[in-house]
Order: C-alpha cells, then sequence, then structure tokens
C-alpha cells in the first residue's frame, strides 16, 4: 500500500494555525505566569507542558476521532490570570489550575452537571469576560504616554491588516513589535535558563480564597470562551463530536499538566477554523491528518518554548503591555457582542462587566469572582420580580 503525502494546503493550513495560535497571545501567557510569580525557568516549563498538552492530545484525538480536533491554551484564562492582583503564590496558582481542570473532567463526565453548565446565560459569563479583557486593551493605550510611536506603528500595523489579511493580523504585530524593538536596540540581555523544553514539577497548594477567586471563574471561562465554541466549530464543519469525550479528554489533560505550570489545554475555536475548512483539505474523511500536523508543530514549538519565554521576558514592559492589549481586542468585541446579545439580560452583563473591570477585590477575593456574583444577583432579582 503506497504512503499518501498530506496536500500541501494542509501542511500551510496547520502551520498557518500553529504560528497563529502559538504567536497571537504567548506574550499574554507569559505575562499571566509573570504575575502569578513563577520564576524564568517555571515559565518555560509551563510553556514547555500547554505544548506538549495542545500536541499529544489533539494528534491523539484527530487520530482516533478522524477529525481534525485542534486544542489551544486557554487565552480568555490567561488574560484572567494576568489581571490578578499580585501576591499569589506560585503553588497556589497550581491548585487553582488543578480545581479548575477537575471542575472540567466532572462536568464532561456527568450528563446532568452538563445539561446544567448549557444553562449558564452567556451573557453574564461574556460580561465577566469582558471585563477581564477590558483594562489590558486600555494598558494599549496608556503605554502611548512612554512610548507613543511603538503603540501608533503596531495600531496601524493591525487595522490594516483586519482589513486586508484578518486571519494573519496578530501574527503580524507580533512580527513587527519584535522588529521594531531589534531595530532600536532595546532588547534586554536574554536571562539564564534553559533554550530546550523542561518540565518542571511544582507541588500544588489548595488555597480556597485562591479558588474561588481565581478557578472557578477560570473554569466558566474556559467552558464559555473556548470548549463549547470549539465544539461549534467542528460541527459546523460537518463532523459529530462526542462532546463529553472531548471535554472530559482536554480536562484530564489539564490534570495532569497543571503541576508544570500549564494554566489550561482546551479546544481551540479561532485556530480551528483554519484546519476544518475545505482549504485546508479539500477531502473531509482525511481532514483529520491536518490536526495530526498541527500536533507535530506544537512538538517543535514545546521544544523550544524556553527560549522563546526568555526572549518575551528581555522585551520591554512597554511592548509587551502593546502586544497584550491588541491581541485581545478581537477577543473584547466577540465578547461584547455575546454580553448584549440578549436584551433581557443586558443589565445584568453590564453590572458583571462593570463589576470585573472595576478591579474589585474584597476578602483574598478578586474582581471575576465579585463580578459573576454580581451578576448572578442581578438575574435571580429579576426572575425574583416576575414571580411577584
Amino acid at each position: 500500500m503506497s504512503l499518501r503525502l498530506p496536500p500541501i494546503p494542509a501542511w500551510s493550513a496547520a502551520l498557518i494555525a500553529a504560528l497563529i495560535g502559538f504567536g497571537g497571545t504567548v506574550a499574554l501567557v507569559v505575562q499571566a505566569m509573570r504575575v502569578l510569580g513563577a520564576s524564568v525557568e517555571q515559565t518555560g516549563s509551563a510553556l514547555t507542558a500547554l505544548c506538549l498538552g495542545i500536541a499529544l492530545t489533539g494528534g491523539f484525538f484527530s487520530l482516533k476521532l478522524r477529525m481534525p480536533v485542534v486544542l489551544a491554551w486557554s487565552t480568555p484564562g490567561a488574560a484572567l490570570l494576568a489581571a490578578t492582583a499580585p501576591g499569589i503564590a506560585w503553588p497556589a496558582a497550581i491548585g487553582a489550575f488543578l480545581a479548575a481542570a477537575v471542575m472540567m473532567v466532572v462536568l464532561g463526565a456527568v450528563p446532568a452537571l452538563g445539561r446544567l453548565a448549557a444553562r449558564i446565560p452567556t451573557t453574564v459569563a461574556s460580561g465577566m469576560l469582558a471585563g477581564v479583557l477590558l483594562p489590558f486593551c486600555l494598558g494599549l493605550f496608556k503605554a502611548g504616554a512612554t512610548d507613543p510611536l511603538l503603540v501608533v506603528l503596531l495600531v496601524a500595523v493591525f487595522l490594516l491588516a483586519r482589513q486586508r489579511v484578518p486571519l494573519y493580523a496578530l501574527l503580524l504585530v507580533l512580527v513587527a513589535g519584535i522588529a521594531i524593538t531589534l531595530v532600536r536596540g532595546d532588547v534586554a540581555p536574554l536571562p539564564p535558563g534553559a533554550t530546550f523544553g523542561a518540565l518542571t514539577p511544582v507541588m500544588p497548594a489548595f488555597d480556597i480564597r485562591t479558588i474561588l477567586s481565581i478557578g472557578v471563574p477560570f473554569f466558566l471561562v474556559s467552558l464559555v470562551s473556548q470548549n463549547l465554541p470549539g465544539l461549534v466549530v467542528l460541527q459546523a464543519a460537518g463532523y459529530t463530536p462526542n462532546a463529553r469525550t472531548l471535554i472530559v479528554g482536554t480536562g484530564l489533560t489539564s490534570v495532569v499538566t497543571a503541576p508544570f505550570g500549564a494554566h489550561a489545554v482546551c479546544l481551540a475555536a479561532i485556530t480551528a477554523t483554519i484546519c476544518t475548512t475545505d482549504d485546508a483539505h479539500p477531502d473531509k474523511r482525511r481532514r483529520w491528518v491536518v490536526g495530526i500536523l498541527y500536533a507535530g508543530f506544537y512538538l517543535v514549538l514545546a521544544l523550544f518554548s524556553p527560549a522563546l519565554v526568555r526572549l518575551f521576558l528581555a522585551l520591554p514592559e512597554a511592548v509587551i503591555v502593546t502586544l497584550t492589549g491588541i491581541a485581545l481586542i478581537p477577543a473584547l468585541i466577540g465578547t461584547m457582542e455575546t454580553m448584549l446579545s440578549v436584551k433581557e439580560d443586558r443589565d445584568a452583563a453590564i453590572v458583571t462587566f462593570l463589576a470585573t473591570g472595576s478591579g474589585l477585590a474584597l476578602f483574598g477575593l478578586g474582581a471575576a469572582f465579585w463580578g459573576l456574583l454580581a451578576g448572578f444577583l442581578a438575574l435571580g432579582g429579576k426572575v425574583l420580580l416576575r414571580r411577584v
């Protein structure tokens, strides 16, 4: 039997999806790990574990299910982590990652919980996410006070690319940002650390306040903004994925990789669309090979993850803030559209958005928790008033 190599479009689709998924938001992941107190070595371990989880689990499911199962790290989750008030110890953050992963596994394994999750108002969850994302997008323009030329140039690249080649916009912004920094000679010496992939385990510490403040909102954000849209992408491409299998599988992967610093491995949404269309492979029955190729590229990224982390840690703070803010603009647009999509829920969604965006922190619990609580109370009050 002759060996059939995948067509060129399959290779290009997988490569582009991997580069966009990794390059578009890696600065945000590095920033989140820094906020949580991870060292250079621990940040490199986190990125290595994320890439390995994405590659091995995605490749396994693509081969077993014969469909292009494309995974990614949780970008909205990384934004939530980066917005966390400093002071949380890295072991406690690991404990919150594990708790969120276990919640995802239990949700996928218990049908009744899955049906309950389907009833979570996406308007309120999106309001919380929009409140998390807003400070980063505002920080983009605040960076203009220290480096106006950088902000103007990168925003211009973003806007032009969104008009002409929207899929590559974030990747082009990343390339432009690094190029401008190199031309100006603003790159600091690379911090010491490993060049090739390495895994550094950390014993988790389970702190109830950290789990409530980070773990629970993180779980909801990853579910509503990554896993559920990822299932919709596969369905839109003509596949019939088993939601329980994929949610439990990605949750178990997150459980295994969390002790090495990985915050979450989820189904991809935006990058998955690149790998699931006719442009990626003309034969739907053979399109699963795109998922295998995508997994292979992530194995390569896992190999060099620590070196990439060191590169981003050497960039000026203004560059990281600007890249992060621009990378989250598309996500902010999408979440605000969903937040306001149901007219009856707009008041509750706006309350959630404002409470989260305010940065409110009480009793050791962060703004994401209080935003969700405010939104659910607003919805509950509306229901009670209808019954009176």
